[in-house]
């Protein structure tokens, strides 16, 4: 990807919710047609990331886990299950 650089060019919105990414933008960003995007909210700003770059920063990420993550996560929703069966019959 190109160095980060201040570039503001105008866009708008579809009535149908597309965002046209002006030519500029899109060849500071390294981005082409077909391109996989992650979209969220950050703030008041709405970050697009690479699906890819999103996917290795989340494996490094996790790297050094040497457990099953989701083992511990099936644990937690369990407890928190019979807590709130718990709670239903007070």
């Amino acid at each position: 990807m190109a160095k980060s650089q201040l570039v503001a060019v105008s866009t708008h919105i579809a009535s149908d919710g597309r965002v046209v990414i002006p030519t500029r933008i899109r060849k500071q960003a390294g981005l082409s047609g077909g391109d996989a995007l992650v979209v969220w909210v950050e703030d008041d700003r709405i970050v697009l990331r690479r699906r890819e770059q999103v996917e290795e920063e989340l494996w490094r990420q996790f790297e050094g886990v040497k457990k099953s993550l989701s083992s511990d996560l099936i644990a937690d929703r369990r407890k928190e299950a019979r807590r709130e069966a718990k709670q239903k019959r007070l």
